[in-house]
């Protein structure tokens, strides 16, 4: 069955003159190529002009479009050229995209990728290939701190696994919003408002403790509506709070190494509705005018604490501008209250 027509580019063994010639399989390009160049089609193979490296019918399928190739007869060799930055591309490339079509284990690409640096003398692609290899130099697979002490150096000796670390540090991270909270009933002077607050403060906290601090939004192991991450941990960008999603495809493993673990303590939860600006002063002056049970809490503690307004963000994506959102005045009250502030709003 043939694949994708792609476009190449062939030649003799004899004649540097190039012909186009479009195929979906090696069968097609072998037939074309030996119809174009007059050769037998019996015993004809194609071989990478860059390096000599013979095209099989799996090699075929990661050509880049417009590769170079030379068609050979039964007999004949070819043993590459010697390689111009342009071709260096394209076998690194094929190199590449062979390993990744096959079931090879990552160490074999680390590998290729290290041949590929040790030689490299351009900045920017040593930047990639290093990035690269650091990316697959992986332990995801392992949990305990038995099994990856790397990964836990740094880490409080009261964390045996990795998903009870990053568990720990989300809890961490919603306790913070909590303790803003906190921050701004503290400074509320008038004291019937600011019992009200702490009611409401100390209701909040209960939901949370009944929530287990929401730190399951990192723990790979909870079910998979409950985390943020795939079974094996990766995490996507999730966009700014403007956008829809991450226009640069952002993702990370802190499962991985110890060194993602770090870098994603740079990634935020941000709150799309803003919870200084906007969601902390909506709920103080919902209690400044109404009674704490007349509030509804509910609705402020998904604001406050889970992805209803929480997005999970690279520090790239993070917008730290105004973002010009507000409460939905509907939900800050209760809907038996609504009606009776309506009624006493129509009295007055």
């Amino acid at each position: 069955m043939f694949g994708k027509i792609r476009p190449f580019k062939i030649r003799s063994l004899n004649d540097n003159k190039k012909y186009g010639v479009a195929a979906g399989d090696i069968k097609e390009l072998l037939k074309k190529g030996c119809n174009l160049l007059q050769l037998p089609l019996s015993g004809a193979h194609v071989c990478l002009y860059a390096d000599g490296t013979k095209v099989t019918k799996e090699f075929f399928v990661t050509l880049p479009e417009n590769t170079e190739l030379v068609l050979l007869g039964k007999s004949q060799t070819w043993g590459g050229v010697t390689p111009s930055e342009k071709d260096i591309s394209i076998l690194a490339i094929c190199d590449v995209a062979r390993l990744l079509s096959s079931d090879s284990h990552a160490d074999d690409l680390i590998q290729v990728a290290k041949g590929l640096l040790s030689d490299e003398k351009s900045l920017k692609r040593q930047k990639i290939l290093s990035d690269l290899i650091r990316n697959l130099e992986d332990t995801s697979e392992l949990e305990s701190r038995d099994e990856d002490q790397d990964w836990f150096t740094g880490v409080a000796a009261r964390f045996k696994t990795k998903s009870a670390y990053l568990k720990d540090n989300c809890a961490s991270r919603i306790r913070s919003y909590k303790k803003e909270l906190d921050e701004a009933v503290r400074s509320e002077r008038r004291a019937q408002i600011r019992i009200k607050c702490l009611q409401a403060s100390e209701k909040l906290t209960q939901m949370l403790r009944s929530d287990k601090n929401i730190g399951c939004y990192f723990d790979r192991t909870q079910k998979e509506m409950q985390r943020l991450c795939t079974r094996e941990g990766w995490f996507t960008c999730q966009g700014s709070f403007d956008q829809a999603k991450c226009l640069s495809l952002h993702s990370i493993n802190p499962y991985g190494s110890r060194e993602r673990r770090i870098l994603f303590s740079t990634w935020n939860l941000d709150h799309r509705i803003e919870k200084k600006r906007s969601v902390i002063p909506a709920l103080l002056e919902a209690l400044h005018n109404h009674k704490c049970e007349d509030v509804n809490l509910d609705y402020f503690y998904r604001l406050l604490f889970t992805w209803d307004n929480l997005k999970l963000v690279h520090i790239v994506c993070h917008k730290k501008e105004a973002h010009n959102l507000q409460c939905d005045p509907q939900q800050i009250l209760k809907a038996d209250n609504k009606k009776r502030h309506r009624k006493k709003m129509r009295l007055k």
